[in-house]
């Protein structure tokens, strides 16, 4: 099965390499599925790697919630995720000006050194895109952004002005892979995707298989529904990782992701 064959539309207007990168992956592993790795220790990173790696396509990272974080542990856990052929994907939502975002893709975590993919707001302008891209050019790597286009948490306030905005300026720039939509309203997605076009990518968090509100705010959609609206990318957290089998409900998330492509494109 070849990736231009099932994504169809998207993988003839992509502009990013690495957006045809993901759809390769995804079609290798017949999963649609970016992992939220929200564990805190390398130990617990490890472990839910080995488990579920052959049923997720990315693997999303909080770098800064790992208590015993190291640079050499790091670099093995990274090593071990190309291995598993995933995108590593750094969560950081960078959002200052372009010369500070390059300078903090660098320090202690050294991101631009091991991140594939990594989010921004656009708040402060589109220049903040430049100095990430800048950081990966600096150490002779290439990446990609996604942009905060809406978010699934109650009361955010990337209201529809400001995701239109984002939007314009997202679809201009060869650096921006796609934007980060809604997965817990399907109407949001399709509202996005009917805005964004084909030529970039729509990832959502947002989605689980038991649907409705969960802590803190945060609400889900199913995961079928949302890549019928548009989504390319289902990014799964506690579905996954607080699961009593987590192998078993990576499984179930890769079917149901990608029983939504083909159907989309069927």
């Amino acid at each position: 099965m070849e990736a231009a064959d099932v994504w169809g539309v998207r993988w003839q207007k992509a502009d990013s390499p690495m957006a045809r990168r993901f759809m390769e992956v995804s079609t290798a592993k017949q999963s649609l599925v970016c992992l939220a790795a929200d564990r805190t220790t390398m130990s617990g990173l490890f472990d839910l790697l080995g488990a579920v790696s052959p049923y997720v396509a990315a693997l999303k990272t909080h770098v800064d919630l790992v208590e015993d974080w190291s640079p050499e542990g790091w670099t093995k856990f990274c090593e071990m995720a190309n291995e598993a052929n995933l995108l590593i994907f750094e969560d950081r939502k960078f959002a200052d000006i372009g010369k500070i975002s390059r300078r903090q893709m660098g320090g202690i975590y050294d991101i631009r050194s091991w991140s594939d993919l990594v989010t921004a707001h656009l708040i402060s302008g589109p220049d903040v895109v430049d100095g990430l891209q800048t950081a990966w050019s600096d150490v002779n790597r290439t990446g990609s952004v996604l942009l905060l286009a809406q978010m699934s948490s109650r009361g955010n306030l990337l209201h529809p002005a400001y995701t239109e905005e984002v939007v314009r300026l997202g679809k201009e720039h060869p650096g921006v892979l796609g934007f980060i939509g809604n997965g817990s309203q399907p109407s949001s997605l399709k509202s996005l995707r009917d805005m964004v076009g084909e030529s970039k990518m729509i990832w959502t968090p947002g989605v689980n298989i038991q649907t409705g509100d969960g802590e803190m705010g945060q609400r889900y959609g199913d995961p079928t529904e949302a890549v019928l609206a548009g989504a390319d990318c289902i990014i799964v957290g506690s579905g996954i990782h607080m699961a009593e089998h987590p192998e078993k409900a990576a499984a179930m998330y890769a079917e149901a992701s990608w029983k939504g492509l083909l159907q989309r494109n069927g």
